[in-house]
């Protein structure tokens, strides 16, 4: 077994901000808002602080912490997620209906497990590699789930008829025009997959190469002003800006907006995490799906990139996300009008691409439960992009590949259009 040395300060402070951020994000929450479940996609806001707990009490403290003493031996059945592997678990669709443990049970438990994560870190002269691995996928998998608190959040409260305010944010409006004209990317060969040192997921390995016919990439997202503009012209009532599983989704959800989009006295307003307010043309249209984005490129006659094409023109244009992205540190927790440039490529709303969720060439499962992390997810699902106002800023890379079913748009996902040159 392979060991390296003692953990750094930075490790540990890591640890620690990470840890905290997921609770900060919880503090404009009422106790009640903690156990609501609305729908199957959205959990709970106390399932998450437990689940990303037991990760770390699951994966590390009982494996390579001498005499560790579980917590609770029911909290494994209660917070387990989808591992098959660390045995029965409460099924999804049942998680609103746990009234215990309590939300101050939840928070008693992080508490317990931060306290031996920080002593083992603190007080080890060395600790095994794949420990260490595993720590790294920890943190990784929390700030996950901090991107799902807040979109679950959102969707708990915004379906709320009250629709109450979770947290003021500061207003931005911009008179800028955004920047709707395109670069281009040559035809040839491009390298694609996590090249360099540090954390990545198995779902980016596989470094390849891909060959790409020439094409121009839009250097911002689509607007809530272009959208309206797909809308009043009939959008969401002509069957041929849609695929047929579009089609029959528009029909069955009688679908004529974004979610969160609501017309009062004849003015679109939208929900946000600071509240009810009109459109703002100038931002970054969010929470639409697959079905929306691509009728919208097929209206503008134009079409979502490829994920290769996304990377490769990311790598070109933008191969690291500048200062002035809008991620979760920002605290507006809403898409933000473009600044002069930043194209968009990071933050603000995750980017749809015309790309199926598969395995890269070469990708292998990595050993024991933490292999069903990604990997038994590929299929049935499109790829995204860039990240979005709800990403923690140090999470995101051009090599990050997001993933979701084509109908689902409470996420924060936005629209880039592509073309053939």
């Amino acid at each position: 077994m392979e060991l390296i040395e003692r953990p750094s300060i930075q490790l540990v402070d890591s640890f620690q901000q990470v840890r905290t951020q997921s609770e900060k994000l919880c503090e404009p929450l009422q106790t009640e808002d903690f156990v609501v479940q609305p729908v199957v996609d959205v959990s709970p806001p106390k399932w998450h602080l437990g689940h990303t707990t037991w990760f770390f009490e699951t994966f590390i403290l009982q494996p390579y912490v001498k005499g560790y003493q579980l917590f609770n031996d029911s909290y494994n059945f209660v917070f387990n997620s989808y591992y098959e592997s660390v045995g029965k678990r409460v099924v999804r669709t049942d998680r609103g209906n746990l009234s215990r443990p309590t939300v101050a049970d939840v928070f008693a438990y992080r508490k317990h497990v931060d306290a031996h994560m920080l002593a083992w870190l603190e007080n080890s002269e060395s600790i095994p590699e794949r420990a260490a691995t595993l720590l790294a996928l920890g943190l990784n998998h929390e700030q996950q789930h901090q991107e799902l608190l807040l979109t679950d959040i959102k969707y708990i409260l915004g379906n709320n008829p009250l629709q109450p305010l979770y947290r003021p944010s500061a207003a931005e409006k911009s008179t800028a025009a955004n920047d709707v004209s395109f670069s281009e990317v040559q035809e040839g060969m491009h390298t694609i997959g996590y090249q360099e040192e540090g954390f990545h997921f198995d779902n980016e390995k596989g470094v390849h190469k891909v060959f790409l016919h020439p094409f121009a990439i839009r250097n911002s997202l689509v607007t809530c002003g272009e959208y309206l503009e797909f809308i009043r012209a009939g959008g969401y009532q002509n069957f041929r800006f849609w695929l047929s599983d579009g089609w029959a989704w528009v029909n069955t959800e009688k679908a004529e907006a974004p979610m969160y989009w609501h017309k009062m006295d004849g003015v679109w307003h939208q929900y946000t995490l600071g509240g009810l307010q009109p459109i703002d043309p100038s931002v970054p249209v969010t929470h639409i799906n697959y079905y929306e984005a691509e009728a919208f490129a097929r209206w503008a006659g134009l079409r979502l990139p490829t994920e290769f094409e996304w990377e490769a023109a990311s790598r070109r244009l933008s191969p690291s996300a500048p200062s002035t992205s809008n991620f979760v540190e920002s605290e507006r927790y809403h898409p933000v009008a473009q600044k002069p440039g930043n194209l968009q490529l990071f933050g603000d709303a995750w980017e749809w691409t015309q790309s199926a969720y598969l395995p890269y060439p070469y990708f292998k499962t990595e050993e024991g439960a933490v292999g069903e992390y990604n990997g038994k997810f590929m299929v049935n699902q499109m790829v995204l992009r860039g990240g979005s106002c709800a990403t923690p800023a140090n999470h995101i890379r051009a090599t990050y590949r997001n993933f979701f079913q084509a109908n689902l748009r409470w996420q924060f996902t936005g629209i880039r259009l592509a073309k053939h040159i």
